[in-house]
């Protein structure tokens, strides 16, 4: 290190090194007074120690002991279990400081003498050495579990502490006090030493592994033995903790293979959700236990979290104070340089000297400037570790509440009463967003929580030391901040209240658009494309409108954030200056307080989000206390049931071992102690009253309701027989299904028993046990049922785990199942077959399927009990009819078990062996159908009439031609269509993959790279004009930000010139001397402002540029995708376009300007402080190159990391929130099943890989910040020491020093924000990658050879259609569909086509509207061949009838004729024509009545009828229908088929036919197959001839 060469020129005679200096050799080793007593000895004598422990320990370390290392295997080599380990890593990071500083004093001592006197620091820099030899030895032997190896240690702690001891001693019997620093510092490590050695000592106490006989035995904790757990952070050294050390390999990695759950592995113990939600439960019990009710609130909440999860947040807390605290060394320090290189002063005393050397103050020490520097670099390293350890045990904390809580929710969940569901008092919405918002956002509060006591803390001591350094006009700066703090706020809510306005219009807009797309096939038939696009463009431009505003207050926001720091200083010099004649604006206090003013902004800029911060998460503890004081089920059972009473806990009792139900042991009835106690004579009573033993199911006057109003089921007697099969009919809404409910305890029992009996079941010798069938059980202890729900209930997994339901897989049983439902042919549709994922919900299955899903689940389970809630609601009477034989009456009745069903279908009712007849609500009647015929022979009458007219029903419905099969081919559709694209994808995919290495190591690259093109496309969606102003005001403005300091350098190096000069002339002013402050001044506002105005245009710019590019990208993209051919929509799936809409456009809307500001404002910064730099210490520029190489590697390896951790938490967290709302919904199945404990198992499972993933992104980040803030403080140190020497040396000017320092000080703040904005930058960038790459689909060719102009007014008129050699494929590289038809189809002829599914019938349709491709031949109506029409006018003359109904939220009117061309008349004649005059006139509104999304107020028929009414409004000459009346009953079809004949008797009609007997009265019939026409020709000459197929077709339809 340089010294300082102003305190005393050394003479320049034979410099030769000596131990002791060699001034005047006797004085230096004279040791007539005694040995000890010799300065120089004393010194010497303290290098034995650490000579000792080199020489020992780097054999050791070197020779290393993998061999023979512990006897117990892990996983991980960082098993720390010495007593005292973090203990020993703090203290020998204290001695490392204690150390350097005595180093540090060496030097600067030494520089009073003559001559060189190594013994001042070469003792010091051994000891250095030797101290970090210490713990790199002590890290190995702990790791390698060798503790015998400590003994040297323990012997290098004793000399170490004799030493310093006796040095000590003799500093004191010679007199030298605390007024020299080497006596502190010597007095420091005596304590230092002793310390450790206390340490040492206690671990051979605690582990004996020396002096005592047996060594304590000790095991690894189980998270290391676990090889699945990879997240090291609690069991890793002090030093990996605070540098996430842990960490590289993992994040290194990444390069090489993609992290994915695997890779990040399990959480430790402590951290799972299950270990924090028993703590949290701890802490609700805690405060429950004095009053023994149960206390309710948000306090109660509050203070539950706090009791657990309060700890760690107060050291987080702790270290935030440390770091701000010492954040202000940076400031101070500067002063203290740049004071001290500034040429006034110069007085020096001459230090003390003792024992023959000299002893210096440690105010002579501290003046040093580059003893500054270096506290500076220390100050700052440990500023950074304190704030990132701070950040990191906040999140850790936030995450760890966030799993305990959605523990705790979905606890709550599982014991919700259903009324509270079903009544809406909570919908899964509100549930769904309790765990998805309210949740984050008690974790986001946690996170800022250290703020909340930072904050003040941070402006208080930073207005105290400006007021230190100038006086009053500090205060004045200080308030101009305090003063906009409040504008910030206001700007904040601001911003919220305009987010949720904004929220309004993109939900608007994303269901228009969904509907769009949904009905995208319709809507292109009919040519209304535009109608709809333009609908959703309207709102489009609110959410614009809106988002203008929000840019605007987002730029004001930006501008205050840049423009306050250069307010504040401006106002604060310019008071400074007026207020005071002798004002002191010399280079370190201008300096230090623009350090300070830019530490005292940044609390301010926090504010406004603590603040928003705390009030959500005060609101979301509110509705938690909602939502946790909500009603549960079985508890008010509890307070009337008659039977049994049980202790308050016994909710809680078993939250994760739900007891095995079906394992008990049955001859033996299960004995709970505390049941028994009291409760033993009321039971005898009840079971004398029990003469029935095969009594499943017993409700004796039961009174039920679901609210707290009148009962919904009273006076309920039944009794359900074990083993038989109990039907319950009844009326739709006489509670029949709650009746089951009822018997499941779901419902609130307001009085009554319900009796659940245990199976009798044979013992070891094949004899009934006695004993059983007097096993009563309560509601709560039932067994597992297997009930299926009238609203089919599905997970989003495969078919097949749908359906054995977390049970075993038996091939036979599972074989059977399914044969009894009918699936096989549903499953053989699908792709995957039954390990098809089925999708939410079982999104891509239809009604009949889901139900039947649902019904094959109950049938494969192997519970006693089954009851089935309606299960042929959605089936044709052929299904229903193979699931009553096959399933219910031989699946079920062999295996003898109890069920229970609900049906509509009379004609069932022989087959019951017990019937349950209800009526409003209670029972008519219970019995066999015999007794029924006796006792009740009216309702017997009713019921035969019914049967009747339900069996005619059945002779009607067609064999072969059903429901079902039009729901597979719909399904076998889309099906088909996405496996076409799956299949050219993966081709694509396959080709390049020659060389498997190769492909995988240009992915990588391909991961490592920024997508500049994407960055290409944004940039250039915003235009020239806005670009080249974006560019040019951050260039100015930036350039700006130096010109203002670097003018504020140079006049405070003129003021220090002024002053020198004063001095010399002996004037009292700088004024006396000619210099006035007024020029520079008014250069410095005017800068000032100048700064001002262009923070307001970046911002400005900023903002307007994202807006520009999202009106851009959103209209590109929607005008896009509407002209898009129908191809894209069937093989896209309509979830991933709807994706480019929804979150993909709101990144574009709102997220990339944000980051885009942050990204451009944090590298300018960087690079013009580096510059600064640069230009103050030319030097340093060599020493920037490693550095930047290091920043290089850093955030390629960082971003490549980061990204998939954020996808993977992204991707985590969807499992979880549907895990919720399946839960949710399924609530009574997963109940009656007694699955509750399954399903905490999977919560827990997918809240830990959630959180894990959380935890790793969190330490990513941290990893990051680490390092980069170390970098920066490099630079710092670098800078400081360049400029000092080139200040001293070369005379540079002090304003200058201060200024690089202030840069250096600006560059460690923001060089991580630059790389954590790039690797933003770079997820968010992926959206305009997305929708870049839907924008390359070709539109479909919508321009003619004749313009719109050119086609006569009224075409088609005659509706005459001649097809010549037709070919028609659904895309270039498919095969084709219709092959070389030909037909001519006369004017007003009414034509029907047949055909089996997948013979070519609706591709046919579809050529005469140009959806599929036409590769050969054409089609001619009226002359003119289509093909040479624009498409718009083509489409838009014809009517078309799709098998699926689609109707479009809106009017009625809006439905019938979106192009408002038709008067009302028009309409209701369609109407009346459509049968759906009377329908519609009761509705309010008539033809402005509202219909829901999806036609949902609607039934599947009148549905259909709609969309007839739709074609008929359109009166065109030629009308197609496929498959038009599939979904309606028999009777309004026939209806249908002569109103077609009248209405339509001039036209022609083509029309699809899946019912052969509805085109028995057509002209003219087509029959084809696989795209060929088999037979053309009149319906009656057809059925003469033996051989037709048409005619097969009628005979197997009749």
């Amino acid at each position: 290190m340089m010294m300082i060469t102003r305190y005393r020129p050394r003479p320049d005679t034979s410099m030769s090194l000596a131990f002791c200096g060699n001034e005047n050799n006797t004085a230096a080793y004279n040791v007539d007074a005694g040995v000890l007593n010799n300065g120089c000895f004393l010194d010497a004598l303290t290098v034995v120690p650490h000579v000792f422990l080199l020489f020992i320990t780097f054999p050791i370390l070197f020779i290393g002991w993998g061999s023979q290392s512990s006897k117990v295997h892990i996983h991980h080599s960082t098993w720390l279990h010495f007593p005292g380990h973090n203990l020993r890593w703090i203290l020998t990071f204290i001695l490392l400081f204690v150390i350097v500083c005595e180093i540090a004093e060496g030097i600067v001592s030494d520089g009073f003498n003559q001559s060189v006197h190594l013994h001042l620091y070469m003792p010091s820099c051994l000891a250095f050495m030797a101290a970090i030899t210490s713990i790199v030895y002590y890290h190995n032997i702990e790791t390698s579990n060798f503790p015998k190896l400590l003994l040297t240690l323990l012997i290098y702690w004793v000399l170490a502490f004799v030493t310093k001891t006796i040095k000590f001693a003799k500093y004191t019997e010679h007199g030298i006090g605390l007024r020299q620093l080497r006596f502190g510092i010597t007095g420091l490590l005596t304590l230092l030493y002793g310390l450790l050695l206390a340490v040492e000592i206690n671990v051979i106490l605690r582990r004996r592994y020396v002096c005592f006989a047996l060594p304590t035995e000790v095991k690894p904790p189980e998270d290391l033995q676990d090889l699945g757990v990879r997240f090291l952070q609690p069991f890793v050294n002090l030093l990996s903790k605070s540098t996430y050390w842990w960490m590289n390999t993992f994040i290194t990695s990444a390069h090489r293979r993609p992290i994915d759950l695997k890779v990040i592995g399990r959480l430790p113990i402590a951290m799972r959700a299950l270990t924090n939600y028993l703590k949290l439960r701890e802490a609700f019990e805690a405060q429950k236990r004095p009053q023994g009710s149960n206390p309710q609130g948000p306090k109660w909440i509050w203070t539950a979290l706090r009791q657990a999860f309060g700890k760690p947040l107060i050291l987080s807390i702790a270290f935030r104070f440390m770091a701000d605290l010492l954040g202000f060394a940076g400031p101070l320090c500067i002063s203290g340089i740049v004071h001290h290189i500034s040429k006034e002063n110069h007085t020096i005393q001459a230090p003390m000297q003792h024992l023959g050397i000299y002893f210096i103050s440690s105010q002579e020490f501290l003046a040093n400037a580059y003893v500054l520097a270096v506290l500076l670099f220390f100050a700052l390293l440990l500023q950074r570790t304190f704030l990132q350890a701070s950040y990191y045990v906040a999140i850790e904390t936030g995450i760890n509440l966030r799993g305990a809580i959605q523990t705790k929710i979905f606890n709550k969940i599982m014991r919700l009463c259903t009324s509270n569901m079903s009544m809406g008092g909570m919908t899964v919405g509100q549930i769904c967003n309790l765990v998805a918002i309210d949740t984050n956002q008690l974790m986001w509060f946690f996170f800022l929580c250290p703020n909340l006591f930072a904050m003040p803390v941070q402006i208080v001591v930073g207005i105290i030391l400006l007021y230190y350094l100038l006086g009053i006009s500090a205060l004045i700066g200080a308030t101009v901040i305090t003063l906009l703090a409040p504008v910030q706020y206001f700007v904040a809510t601001k911003l919220s209240e305009i987010q949720k306005s904004t929220l309004d219009y993109s939900s608007e807009r994303l269901k228009k658009t969904n509907e769009l797309l949904r009905g995208i096939k319709l809507l292109k038939l009919y040519a209304w494309e535009n109608i709809f696009c333009s609908s959703v463009e309207e709102t489009r431009k609110k959410e614009l409108t809106s988002l203008q505003t929000f840019a605007f207050y987002t730029s004001i926001s930006i501008f205050m954030n840049t423009a306050i720091p250069i307010a504040a200083v401006l106002t604060t010099f310019v008071a400074h200056v007026h207020l005071s004649d002798d004002a002191d604006l010399s280079p370190a206090v201008a300096f230090a307080s623009l350090s300070l003013f830019h530490i005292l902004v940044t609390p301010l800029f926090l504010l406004s989000s603590v603040v928003r911060s705390t009030v959500k998460a005060l609101v979301s503890v509110q509705k938690l206390s909602e939502f946790f004081a909500c009603d549960e089920i079985g508890v008010e059972q509890e307070h009337k049931a008659t039977i049994l009473t049980i202790l308050p806990n016994s909710t809680n009792h078993n939250k994760y071992q739900a007891l095995p139900l079906k394992v008990v042991n049955r001859k033996h009835p299960i004995r709970e102690d505390w049941n028994r106690i009291g409760l033993q004579s009321e039971l005898d009573d009840e079971l004398l009253g029990v003469e029935d033993e095969d009594i499943c199911i017993k409700i004796t006057n039961g009174y039920f309701s679901w609210t707290d109003g009148a009962p919904t089921l009273s006076n309920v007697d039944i009794k359900i027989p074990f083993g038989q099969l109990t039907m319950i009919v009844g009326q739709v809404g006489c509670g029949k299904s709650s009746l089951l409910l009822a018997a499941l305890g779901e419902m609130q029992k307001i009085s009554g028993t319900v009796i659940w009996n245990k199976l009798p079941t044979l013992d070891a010798e094949g004899n009934e046990s006695p004993s059983d069938a007097a096993a009563e059980w309560d509601i709560r202890k039932r067994g597992a049922v297997a009930y299926a729900s009238q609203k089919p209930w599905l997970l989003n997994t495969t078919l097949a785990e749908n359906i054995t339901f977390e049970m075993p897989l038996i091939k036979q049983r599972y074989r059977a199942v399914i044969e009894a439902c009918s699936l096989q042919p549903d499953i053989d549709i699908l792709p995957q077959g039954d390990q098809t994922v089925i999708g939410e919900r079982g999104i891509i299955l239809s009604g009949g399927q889901r139900q039947r899903i649902s019904v094959a689940r109950a049938l494969y389970q192997t519970t006693n009990v089954v009851f089935l809630d309606d299960p042929f609601s959605a089936l044709d009477i052929h299904l229903s009819d193979h699931l009553m034989q096959e399933g219910i009456l031989k699946l079920l009745r062999e295996e003898k078990r109890t069920v229970v069903l609900v049906t509509h279908k009379l004609q069932y009712l022989p087959h019951a062996d017990w019937i349950i007849a209800m009526k409003d609500g209670s029972i008519q009647t219970e019995g066999t159908l015999k007794d029924i015929q006796n006792s009740q022979p009216e309702l017997f009458k009713q019921w035969k009439t019914l049967m009747h007219r339900q069996d005619r029903e059945f002779e009607k419905e067609t064999v072969d031609d059903n429901m079902t099969v039009l729901e597979r081919k719909n399904l076998r559709r889309a099906m088909y269509s996405r496996e076409a694209l799956k299949t050219e994808e993966e081709e694509e995919e396959e080709s390049p993959e020659s060389d498997d290495e190769d492909n995988l190591s240009r992915v990588m690259r391909h991961r490592a790279t920024i997508p500049w093109r994407s960055c290409g496309t944004y940039l250039s969606s915003a235009g020239l004009l806005l670009l080249l102003l974006l560019l040019l005001s951050q260039l100015l403005k930036h350039s700006l930000m130096v010109a203002i300091d670097y003018w504020l350098a140079h006049w405070t190096s003129k003021v220090i010139t002024a002053k020198i000069e004063a001095a010399t002339r002996n004037c009292s002013f700088v004024q006396d001397v000619g210099f006035s402050h007024s020029s520079y001044l008014l250069v410095f506002s005017v800068l000032c402002c100048l700064g001002i105005v262009l923070c307001l245009a970046t911002s400005v710019a900023v903002e307007w540029t994202g807006l520009r590019v999202a009106k851009e990208l959103h209209h590109s993209l929607l005008s896009n995708i509407i002209l898009a051919p129908m191809r894209l929509f069937e093989t896209t799936p309509l979830g991933s376009i709807l994706n480019r809409f929804s979150s993909d456009t709101n990144t574009i809307d709102q997220h990339i300007p944000a980051t885009l500001e942050c990204l451009s404002r944090s590298t300018l910064l960087c690079v013009s402080a580096l510059g600064v730099i640069s230009y103050v210490t030319p030097v340093f520029v060599i020493v920037l190159a490693p550095l930047a190489i290091a920043c290089y590697f850093i955030q390629k390896y960082f971003r490549v990391a980061s990204k998939d951790l954020q996808q993977l938490e992204d991707g985590t967290q969807l499992p979880l929130l549907s895990h919720f709302s399946e839960t949710v919904e399924g609530l009574t199945t997963i109940r009656a099943f007694r699955y509750e404990a399954r399903f905490r198992q999977r919560l827990l499972q997918f809240t830990d890989a959630n959180n894990v993933a959380s935890l790793f992104l969190t330490a990513a980040n941290r990893w990051l910040e680490v390092r980069m803030e170390y970098i920066g403080t490099c630079i710092v140190l670098i800078a400081a020491v360049a400029s000092i020497t080139n200040s001293l040396f070369s005379h540079l000017s002090t304003g200058l020093v201060g200024l690089g320092l202030t840069y250096a000080l600006m560059v460690s703040n923001y060089l991580n924000w630059m790389v954590r904005n790039l690797a933003d930058m770079e997820v968010q960038l992926g959206a305009v990658k997305r929708i870049k790459a839907l924008l390359k689909t070709d539109p479909e060719n919508y321009e003619g050879l004749l313009s719109a102009s050119q086609v006569p007014e009224g075409w088609p008129q005659r509706g005459e259609i001649q097809i010549q050699n037709l070919s028609v494929r659904y895309d270039s590289t498919l095969k084709p569909v219709l092959k070389h038809v030909n037909a001519q189809i006369s004017p007003g002829q009414k034509v029907g086509i047949c055909g089996r599914t997948g013979s070519g019938k609706s591709s046919f349709s579809l050529a005469f509207f140009r959806m599929v491709d036409t590769f050969e031949g054409r089609i001619i109506i009226d002359d003119i061949d289509i093909a040479k029409l624009p498409l718009q006018t083509l489409r838009s003359r014809f009517s078309i009838i799709l098998q699926d109904p689609f109707l479009f939220s809106g009017t009625i009117r809006f439905n019938l004729d979106p192009e408002m061309k038709a008067t009302d008349s028009m309409l209701w004649e369609a109407l009346e024509i459509a049968q759906l005059k009377p329908v519609v006139k009761t509705l309010p509104g008539g033809l402005d009545a509202i219909i829901t999304e999806g036609g949902e107020n609607f039934s599947q028929g009148q549905r259909q009828l709609f969309c007839l009414a739709r074609a008929f409004v359109r009166k065109s000459s030629i009308l197609i229908m496929d498959e038009a009346t599939a979904s309606i009953d028999m009777a309004t079809e026939s209806i249908l088929q002569k109103v077609v004949m009248t209405a339509f008797a001039d036209r022609t009609v083509v029309t699809i036919a899946h019912r052969v007997h509805t085109i028995l009265n057509a002209d003219q019939v087509i029959v084809m197959k696989r795209g060929v026409i088999l037979e053309y020709d009149k319906p009656e000459v057809l059925l003469g001839r033996e051989d037709s197929v048409f005619a097969s077709f009628v005979r197997a339809d009749k």
